[in-house]
């Protein structure tokens, strides 16, 4: 199993040089998010910082920008990293696509299984004419005239319910979870979908990465304490509905949802965060961690960032990186 990591940076420069120590420690790819910063400059940014480790996007939207301009920028990255670029693509609910960037959401899968397939053939350098339902290109005659490091970039797909996930299996070389994923979950929702999306494609060429959320401390309450934002953040998007009843937690979800709508920050009971967050001491965040081993073939560590100061963050970080080194 391998370990990997999201790094934290109040700036750009701080970004870099976490993803720099996490390198060190020993993380094997560094991934950038998506949502208070673009996950193109990111992985720009702290790809020069770097030797060894694979730079990806965990997760960069996939419908607000052109395919084109995706195919490009992960050209680049590819160039910037030595070949060492992942690009990890996700749809977004509807309300952050349709509100927040002004661009559809009708058929989903559709429109990103086609945004896939333009990404791929832009990459592969093959002619530039596509008629999809939600996708279309007619860029006949145009040739990129800088030589890739690859002709084929590796696309993993995030995915939270069944029919994301079996596309995922379907037609991406890896899968990608959102910060809260639980061993049993795993196991019992998300592999039979990606078998299913396989079909017969070789499993061990395929890359199941789990996101974990770590809070480490040695008082056990406070490192839960710093997970609470995280954990409301997940739980106000509705969509996410069957994941928390997945884990008996469908009341509670219902009145995050019902709390976000109304402007409040949502509560979020303790007894949530120990099923889906690595919440406490080192040494039982390392147990927790190792329970994934088998069924994920990477894992990703996260520190804990919403509703925290960026003091505690820093703290969270050095901790989780040092745990990598340890690992």
């Amino acid at each position: 199993m391998r370990i990997t990591y999201g790094p934290w940076g109040q700036t750009l420069q701080e970004l870099a040089a976490a993803a720099r120590a996490a390198e060190d420690a020993g993380a094997e790819v560094i991934w950038v998010p998506e949502l208070h910063r673009s996950a193109t400059v990111s992985a720009a940014a702290v790809a020069g910082t770097l030797s060894r480790a694979g730079v990806g996007t965990a997760v960069r939207l996939a419908f607000t920008r052109s395919p084109m301009t995706t195919a490009l920028e992960a050209l680049d990255l590819d160039e910037l990293t030595g070949g060492r670029f992942v690009l990890g693509l996700g749809t977004g609910t509807r309300r952050l696509n349709e509100r927040w960037h002004d661009v559809p959401w009708d058929r989903p899968l559709t429109r990103l299984r086609e945004t896939v397939e333009v990404i791929r053939a832009i990459v592969a350098g093959q002619p530039l004419h596509y008629e999809g339902t939600c996708r279309r290109l007619d860029a006949r005659g145009w040739r990129r005239p800088h030589p890739p490091v690859r002709t084929s970039i590796p696309i993993y797909l995030a995915a939270v319910g069944p029919q994301l996930t079996r596309l995922a299996g379907r037609i991406g070389d890896g899968w990608l979870s959102h910060e809260l994923c639980s061993p049993g979950y795993l196991r019992e929702h998300v592999l039979p979908n990606l078998s299913a999306g396989l079909a017969g494609r070789p499993r061990e060429r395929f890359d199941v990465v789990v996101s974990a959320c770590c809070s480490i401390d040695r008082d056990p309450e406070a490192a839960r304490r710093r997970a609470v934002g995280t954990l409301a953040f997940y739980a106000s998007v509705a969509t996410y509905r069957d994941f928390f009843a997945f884990h008996d937690l469908a009341a509670e979800h219902a009145a995050a949802v019902t709390a976000f709508r109304a402007g409040r920050r949502p509560d979020v009971p303790g007894h949530m965060i120990d099923p889906l967050v690595l919440a406490g001491p080192p040494d039982q965040v390392a147990e927790r961690l190792a329970r994934y081993e088998g069924p994920a073939d990477t894992v990703k560590l996260t520190p804990a960032v919403h509703g925290n100061p960026p003091e505690e963050i820093r703290r969270d970080q050095a901790r989780i990186i040092e745990l990598i080194g340890r690992l």
